[in-house]
């Protein structure tokens, strides 16, 4: 009875190490198949693009193809729940965003994921700022020209945005921060700048809006506002970044037009699953930093606006942290609810 017991054990034993060994040798071999990774938009947007960017990237540096699945719906929710609840085997990636890991934890407190529980984050890929821009048949040529004429005609300047995007949250922010308050020092009985949201269900017909003078101004990603601007179709007023992007080197920030510390961003990074394996968290890590010192992704990012953000891991939950705390706390404070 011993012996047959112990044969068991043996067995077991050896069961479980050919598992492991089996384990071992798939991590190492990664990736043997295609990789999917999820975009929770609709093919042509920003984070679509620098998806693409990437996957060429990783394609060429890991020797197996990443291919790209777009998911769109519920401004990114539902293709980031998707990611969340792939099996974690390095096989199903996901685009990670403002919209869909920042702004709406603070819209919905419900959510079915956790930004910073259900995803290993793998790098940050890009950053740039948002640009205020207006209609150029309107008559406003800087921030204090529209703030002023917000303040004196209450409720009489409209503005497009399409929902939870960065867009909006600077929008958002640029009203409470220009804000009157009745105690000016303290910060307290503040109305925010009486000016009116217009929503629109997506960036097209938002664009098309401001093009046609149906709304006077915007905030904008800085790479879709750039075609339009240097057509003479729009007029940029100032950026959402605390230093002036290259690509607009004459247009101020809104910090540096009276307001210090604004900063709103657009930004979007490459995640996995929870419980993908170190081995294959770290060989995602180290390709995707090399992708970005990469010249020909860096010249890309660059000729657009974007600004290259520190890559790896620890990095991006840093900056994750840092804007959940914002957009929830501005969503909070400024009453946005669920559309």
């Amino acid at each position: 009875m011993t012996r047959i017991y112990s044969l068991t054990k043996i067995l077991l034993l050896c069961c479980l190490l050919a598992t492991g060994l089996t384990t071992a040798i798939a991590q190492s071999d990664y990736p043997n198949k295609p990789v999917k990774i999820i975009v929770p938009f609709p093919p042509g947007g920003t984070t679509d693009i620098m998806a693409r960017i990437s996957a060429e990237q990783l394609t060429r540096i890991l020797k197996q193809a990443f291919v790209i699945e777009n998911i769109p719906g519920g401004g990114g929710v539902i293709g980031a729940e998707r990611g969340a609840n792939a099996a974690p085997d390095g096989y199903t990636l996901v685009m990670t965003g403002v919209g869909q890991n920042a702004v709406a934890h603070g819209l919905d407190p419900n959510m079915k994921y956790d930004s910073l529980k259900d995803f290993a984050h793998i790098s940050l890929i890009d950053l740039g700022p948002n640009v205020l821009v207006v209609n150029p048949d309107r008559p406003f040529k800087n921030l204090k020209d529209i703030i002023d004429f917000a303040r004196a005609n209450p409720g009489k300047l409209d503005y497009g945005y399409t929902y939870a995007s960065s867009g909006h949250m600077a929008m958002e922010l640029l009203r409470q921060a220009t804000a009157t308050c009745a105690d000016a020092k303290k910060k307290t009985n503040c109305n925010p700048l009486p000016i009116v949201g217009i929503p629109y269900r997506g960036g097209g017909p938002l664009m098309n809006a401001i093009l046609a003078n149906e709304i006077p101004m915007e905030f904008i990603n800085q790479d879709q506002a750039l075609p339009y601007i240097q057509a003479g179709k729009l007029r940029p007023i100032a950026v959402s970044s605390l230093q002036r992007n290259p690509l607009y080197p004459n247009v101020p920030t809104v910090a540096e037009s009276g307001y210090p510390g604004f900063q709103a961003l657009s930004w979007a990074g490459i995640s996995a699953p929870k419980g993908t394996p170190k081995p294959i968290l770290d060989k995602l890590e180290a390709a995707m930093t090399q992708a970005l010192q990469n010249p020909d992704m860096k010249q890309r990012l660059e000729s657009v606006g974007f600004v290259i953000p520190p890559s790896g891991s620890a990095a991006y939950i840093s900056f994750l942290k840092l804007e959940l705390d914002q957009w929830t706390s501005l969503i909070k404070k400024s009453g946005i609810k669920p559309e």
